[in-house]
């Protein structure tokens, strides 16, 4: 636990400019992230971060992906969110100096998320209604394609582009071994508070000097261990063009695990230079961000390459394949999809991971027995981690 009062000296070198600074930057951070979000937010119902077919959650047939309901519940939702982000970020901005920058702006993304849920159940419930009404599927075509292939010759799991993040962590244990002798009998570890960044002092052990080495060990088990999973998940194929929906999904499959192993390696670079400044009592502002920050935004640039130039499922992806158009659609499973499309259960499907329906990547399919194995291991680790911090 912290030993209270055993603060060494704060951020900012204890200094009011400093505090001051610190202040300003949490401001800026603040603010940034909430455009940050609100950005995400308002391009959410787009097809950059949603298959097409599939507007606010309600499966509709292709040629529906852009009827005048869905145009006009997407545009209710955007301007509202626009209303909403403006308010709130304000209200975060002039409410920051009582409860603290981090606080407000904790509290101001949580409320715009809230509140863009709502909108989205209303757009939702709306798209489905017009569905409903037109009978947009009582003529159409419905189909289902499955490529047996990827059980029998599976995309292979990517193991030479784990080599980065293994790399990273031998890095981070022998650089821990050599300086772990001449360590203090405390180490210094930094706590955000509403004034800024402050340090705490707690007795030098392999917990405290090798906690974030364990991090990068687990976060890179978990990464694996979802890769491996998803190269197993279930595919929705292109019903119109499967033979090219299928080799465009595989590469979909190869890019996404590549990608997931190159930012757990990412991951593990940051943790390697938070645990040098730890290491090395180091205590600047700027070098901090610097460790954090830098790997950060590799991560989200890789991020935002997979969203803009693969898109959900691969859609992005160049077909290689010239197949003609079989004219079926997928068919209409929304009673399997709850919550305005983002929970699954179906208890006759037997995928453990399907592709998502809102955002890009895959969910659980809770109506299989299997997937509360799986829920079960995410709440270890997550008790795992809050457990392990509170007992150094």
């Amino acid at each position: 636990m912290p030993c209270a009062g055993a603060a060494s000296r704060p951020a900012g070198g204890g200094d009011k400019n400093g505090q001051v600074n610190i202040l300003l930057v949490d401001a800026a951070l603040n603010f940034g992230m909430l455009a940050v979000l609100s950005a995400v937010l308002y391009a959410a119902p787009s097809p950059l971060l949603n298959p097409s077919a599939v507007p606010f959650g309600v499966r509709v047939p292709p040629d529906k992906a852009r009827a005048a309901a869905v145009e006009e519940q997407r545009g209710r939702y955007r301007g509202a969110v626009l209303v909403a982000a403006a308010v709130v970020t304000v209200s975060a901005s002039a409410l920051g100096a009582a409860l603290g920058t981090l606080t407000a702006g904790a509290v101001g993304s949580l409320l715009l998320c809230a509140l863009a849920a709502a909108l989205w159940v209303r757009a939702h419930r709306g798209i489905a209604r017009a569905k409903a009404e037109g009978g947009w599927y009582e003529q159409a075509r419905q189909g289902a394609v499955m490529d047996t292939s990827l059980r029998t010759d599976p995309v292979r799991f990517p193991w030479g582009w784990t080599v980065p993040a293994l790399v990273v962590i031998a890095v981070s244990v022998a650089a821990g071994a050599v300086v772990y002798p001449g360590l203090p009998e405390r180490i210094a570890m930094p706590e955000r508070s509403l004034g800024g960044t402050a340090y705490r002092t707690y007795p030098t052990s392999v917990w405290t000097t090798f906690g974030l080495v364990l991090g990068q060990v687990v976060l890179t088990l978990i990464m694996a261990a979802t890769v491996a999973g998803l190269l197993r998940a279930r595919a929705d194929l292109d019903v119109a063009r499967p033979v090219a929906g299928a080799a465009r999904y595989r590469r979909y499959l190869t890019v996404t695990a590549r990608s997931m192993m190159g930012i757990a390696a990412l991951m593990n670079l940051m943790l390697l230079g938070l645990s040098a400044l730890m290491w090395s009592d180091t205590r600047s502002t700027a070098m901090t961000l610097a460790a954090a920050g830098v790997p950060l935004l590799a991560v989200l640039a890789v991020t935002a390459w997979l969203v803009l130039r693969v898109g959900p499922s691969g859609s992005r992806l160049p077909e290689t394949a010239d197949e003609e158009n079989t004219g079926l659609v997928p068919r209409d499973d929304d009673r399997f999809w709850h919550g305005a499309g983002t929970v699954y259960v179906n208890a006759d499907d037997p995928a453990v991971l399907v592709p998502k329906r809102v955002g890009i990547g895959w969910t659980v399919n809770f109506g299989n027995p299997r997937s509360l194995v799986v829920a079960a291991l995410v709440l270890a680790v997550a008790v795992g981690s809050a457990v392990v911090p509170a007992v150094r």
